[in-house]
């Protein structure tokens, strides 16, 4: 049952305003937010606004006009509410002007690490811990070893991740270390949606005792002691070392934060990529041939013992490997693209049509319905690993309604709020999966289907509702 409220603005969008006071539509709207959306485009149209937990949330439904959205990012803002979001999740202070002058914008330039040369840097380290940390599970695989995707993926891409950004830990037991690391991460990750959406640590079981963990972990006395971190982390120390008033818990909460932000996402991003190649032989042996024609062209070996070296163009040209991994982010990405009206304000749109707003409106586009509109993507729920590619080369033409899209494949956000680290994200699933399948035989171990959990619906990348084991064995 919905109601239109009726003191709406002229030019407002109607209004899905729900029965039960404050909650509004928040309790469908996390059930199910992709079939909900539909539902509301078929009987209002494009553009509509929706009364979700206290707040207002009007929607942008056709991808043509994610643009005048986009553009407009100093009357429609992110970081602030960003900034407000993260704090609270991480409980570090937030980064107010007044305390922290310049903070934000600091912080945000060190994200040129994470690009051109200096992404060169990391992404050649990343490689050689995949390798490494694969070589040591190869020394234990002399014939099909059985493991559970997701575990095995958690496993490899959060050592690979933590050593390669904050540097080794050189107790013996180094492994062990970033392994109890990583299994109270899950722990924490797990909580992550509910402290998205606002609900009080305190309500959460063991989450604020295991957060304070995890934090303390990042402790400067701690982290001086680990070998070998990046330049992105060393830079974040320096500026944070410049101001007095963040303490070294505010300091080690900003780190985590950081972690999150590299694995939470990549994670299951790296399932995904991996299920659908191995639910899909036709794909797999194409981007296998891909891999061992490189290696071959670049006079390489492949196997545990010898170290493979690419660079950022070889990877790039890697146009089938590129493709099913897009493929499977098309499928798996649930994110919302989140602006907030920052004075009274008319957005102007395609077509003459205008959208007036409210200070403290929030605007959001979701992505995961162009993502599965059939007009864009034939057979949209079905993986098509070869999507992205016409003529042997990628393909960035689609189309909707016979007019060519600015945006069709959008899991790392739009303008502004697109994620800093997407370049060195995709850099290192494809390297994971290029490791994978050069060095093993891989296959499902058990037939059954993995659906997206839609807990996370709006966040970023789905989680598997299920583990699924799968085999290795060293390719002979």
């Amino acid at each position: 049952i919905f109601f239109f409220c009726f003191n709406r603005k002229s030019g407002e969008p109607p209004l899905i305003n729900g029965w039960i006071p404050y909650l509004g539509k928040a309790l469908i709207f996390r059930k199910d937010a992709f079939k909900f959306l539909l539902d509301q485009q078929k009987k209002l149209g494009d553009i509509f606004t929706v009364h979700i937990a206290g707040r207002y949330i009007t929607f942008i439904m056709d991808p043509f006009q994610y643009v005048y959205v986009i553009r407009n990012s100093k009357q429609l803002e992110f970081h602030e509410f960003a900034n407000k979001m993260a704090s609270k999740t991480f409980d570090y202070p937030a980064l107010s002007k007044g305390k922290f002058p310049d903070l934000k914008e600091n912080l945000h330039r060190i994200y040129q690490y994470l690009q051109g040369k200096p992404l060169d840097i990391i992404s050649d380290h990343m490689m050689k811990n995949l390798q490494d940390i694969f070589e040591w599970k190869c020394s234990q695989a002399t014939d099909w070893e059985t493991e559970k995707m997701y575990k095995f993926c958690c496993s490899v891409m959060f050592e690979a991740s933590f050593v390669t950004l904050y540097g080794r830990v050189p107790a013996a037991d180094g492994h062990k270390v970033i392994s109890e690391i990583r299994d109270k991460f899950i722990k924490f990750d797990a909580s992550f949606p509910y402290l998205a959406a606002n609900i009080p640590i305190e309500l959460l079981g063991a989450t604020k005792k295991v957060r304070k963990e995890l934090i303390h972990h990042f402790l400067l006395q701690n982290m001086t002691k680990w070998l070998g971190g990046s330049k992105v982390v060393q830079a974040r120390q320096d500026i944070f070392e410049k101001y007095e008033l963040l303490g070294d818990y505010d300091k080690a909460a900003h780190h985590f934060a950081f972690l999150w932000a590299s694995v939470g996402n990549t994670i299951p991003a790296t399932f995904w990529a991996m299920y659908y190649l191995l639910r899909h032989p036709e794909a797999l042996a194409a981007v296998r041939d891909e891999i061992d024609h490189l290696l071959q062209s670049t006079g390489q070996k492949r196997g545990p013992t010898y170290n493979i070296h690419l660079t950022r163009e070889q990877l790039d040209n890697l146009v089938y490997l590129e493709s099913a991994l897009n493929e499977s982010l098309r499928m798996c990405s649930s994110s919302m693209n989140i602006r907030i009206s920052q004075e009274d304000f008319v957005l102007k749109l395609e077509g003459n049509q205008e959208v007036v707003l409210r200070k403290g409106d929030w605007i959001a586009l979701y992505p995961q319905i162009l993502h599965m509109d059939p007009e864009v993507y034939e057979d949209p729920k079905e993986y098509k690993f070869d999507r992205y590619i016409e003529n042997g080369k990628k393909k960035t033409t689609f189309y909707k309604a016979g007019r060519k899209l600015k945006y069709f494949l959008m899991p790392f956000g739009s303008g502004i709020s697109m994620c800093p680290g997407r370049f060195l994200a995709m850099n290192e699933m494809k390297m994971f999966l290029f490791i994978l399948l050069s060095h093993f035989d891989v296959e499902l171990a058990e037939n059954k289907a993995v659906r997206l959990d839609n807990s996370r619906m709006g966040l970023g990348i789905l989680l598997p509702d299920v583990d699924i084991a799968f085999r290795y064995r060293l390719r002979s």
